[in-house]
């Protein structure tokens, strides 16, 4: 079998010419043919403007049909492909342009609106995503081929493009595909290189696990940017021949709500907490009357009524899925319960950006409530403890999605994987003796937004403790998912410049709204407590977090 992602990408839009491939939901469709003929065109415009091979081109932008197109050009072209989280702030994303020296800049209208391309020095042109149209040209080549595209287009290929023109270079498995951020600001960012064999071995396990055919439906509604969206609800189903919409909006639960009623999806992958809303909204309510409850305690109305329930919910997604695949951050354990207890199609996954991303998984029907599944296909894990099935350790991994390291820093990638080729995940939990494994919490600070964003704590309170009156801090994540600041004033400071506790209190709410201001909505302080004494250190003077994982 020819281990080629680019292969698989060539031979789908081959088979699946006239089928369609992508569409801006309520909006326009691009067939595969019409994708390979774009992708043609970017190739002309990034050959003639000297993009060579192993050249760096960012992508930023909300997820759309475009979005899927440039990635599909620059990957096939050659060059290496750096998605940016549209959330993050304009800083952000200039950061992250320039650490990946990139040379070209795709961007969606909202993200062109606000970036700033004299902080971006290197790069030679910015592309605006919804047309092709260039932006910003610091290059003659680039604008001639720009201005000439439709003509050099027509030369290439005199009597109609047709599918036999399509015609990719082969990739390399060791050779660089992705480098994906996994925060925005460089000092807490890191560029986690992916190479082919990572995308390739990630798209050939969906093949093997998951239930896709040609012409199949599916909604697009994680951030592209981020592996987990990429992985399971692009590339895949681009392989395949399947049809994505995607949801160019913020994805509400309305509007998610109605896109699954229009399109019928045949698979949804989804973060818990586009999963929770939809079922505390719909369910829940249903579920809470006293008359439900006295009939869910009778066994044989009891099994009719979860029936119904069952029925109801699965109509809410579409009525049309195999499974639900859910990944991304813990589930909540109420919510996973009732899933459970109505015998609903769903499965947790578990990766992260390191591996392309999938290192567990397990189909619905075997799939044990509370873990995230088995080892997927050529990877290996294992549990750092002397007793893996009693005693929690560290979560180790390696094989074929395991990344080649951080870009630029050999220091965080010798960290990361050790002489063994064993990525040190920073999660902790236990596999029972059939493998599946539990996490049980994470060694790193890291906490995870709504849709699967890497929130860093230490990021938010670097910001935090230069604000006004503040001596230290700490960033939680509560049980409703939304983020608490834990704050130690400098009383100090405060009480000599004639401030009350009132004031104090004050001045803090002031902190918080002016440091969301600098902050993605995702992560967002939602409230804040004030602590009397510092935090308790350890002998290192860091903060003993564990101690303070609530706010009473």
């Amino acid at each position: 079998m020819e281990k080629s992602l680019i292969a698989f990408i060539e031979k789908s839009i081959k088979d699946h010419w006239d089928l369609d491939a992508l569409t801006d939901y309520k909006g326009t469709t691009l067939q595969y043919k019409d994708v390979a003929r774009k992708i043609e065109k970017l190739h002309i415009l990034l050959q003639e403007s000297g993009i060579q091979p192993g050249d760096k081109v960012a992508i930023c932008g909300r997820n759309s049909a475009h979005w899927g197109v440039a990635f599909l050009s620059v990957l096939t072209y050659g060059a290496v492909a750096v998605p940016i989280l549209h959330e993050f702030k304009a800083d952000n994303i200039h950061n992250i342009v320039n650490h990946s020296d990139a040379r070209l800049l795709f961007a969606g209208d909202v993200v062109w609106e606000a970036i700033n391309e004299a902080r971006m020095p290197k790069l030679e042109g910015i592309i605006l995503m919804t047309d092709f149209t260039l932006q910003v040209c610091r290059s003659k080549k680039l604008e001639y081929a720009r201005e000439h595209l439709n003509e050099m287009f027509g030369k290439k290929f005199p009597k109609n493009f047709r599918r036999e023109h399509v015609s990719y270079r082969r990739d390399n498995p060791e050779e660089l595909a992705v480098i994906n951020y996994t925060s925005g600001t460089t000092s807490f960012s890191k560029g986690v290189m992916l190479p082919f064999r990572s995308l390739w071995s990630n798209t050939q396990f969906a093949f093997e696990v998951l239930t896709l055919n040609a012409g199949d439906k599916v909604v697009s509604m994680l951030p592209m940017a981020h592996m987990y969206g990429l992985a399971f609800e692009f590339l895949y189903e681009f392989t395949c021949g399947c049809h994505v919409y995607f949801l160019t909006r913020i994805p509400s639960p309305k509007i998610i709500f109605q896109a699954f009623a229009d399109v019928k999806p045949n698979i949804i992958i989804a973060v818990p907490l586009i999963i929770e809303k939809i079922i505390k909204k719909s369910v829940l309510p249903k579920l809470e009357t006293f008359k439900m409850k006295v009939l869910l305690k009778v066994p044989l109305i009891n099994d009719k009524i979860k029936a119904t329930v069952r029925e109801q919910m699965i109509k809410g997604f579409g009525g049309n899925f195999y499974e639900i695949v859910v990944g991304g951050a813990a589930f909540n354990q109420e919510v996973e319960k009732l899933l459970r207890s109505l015998d609903f199609p769903y499965t947790v996954g578990y990766g992260m950006t390191e591996c392309g991303p999938i290192i567990c998984y397990e189909d619905w029907k075997r799939f044990k409530a509370g873990s995230c599944g088995k080892v997927a296909p050529r990877m290996e894990i294992k549990i750092d403890s002397p007793d893996p099935e009693n005693i929690v350790g560290e979560i180790l991994t390696r094989g074929d999605n395991v990344m080649l390291g951080y870009y630029k820093s050999p220091e965080a990638t010798e960290q990361a994987i050790d002489s063994e080729g064993w990525l040190h995940t920073g999660d902790l939990g236990i596999m029972d003796s059939e493998g599946n494994i539990t996490i049980k919490g994470r060694s790193k600070n890291m906490l995870l937004g709504p849709s699967g964003q890497n929130i860093y704590p230490e990021e938010i309170e670097d910001k935090l403790n230069n604000m006004p009156y503040v001596a230290e801090s700490i960033i939680i994540q509560q049980n409703d998912n939304k983020l608490a600041a834990l704050i130690y004033p400098d009383f100090e400071i405060a009480y000599a410049q004639g401030l009350s506790d009132k004031d104090i209190e004050e001045a803090m709410e002031t902190n918080r709204t002016t440091l969301n201001t600098e902050l993605p909505a995702y992560s967002q302080i939602a409230r804040v407590k004030i602590y009397p004494e510092e935090f308790e250190k350890t002998p290192k003077k860091s903060i003993k977090r564990f101690l303070y994982q609530e706010v009473k």
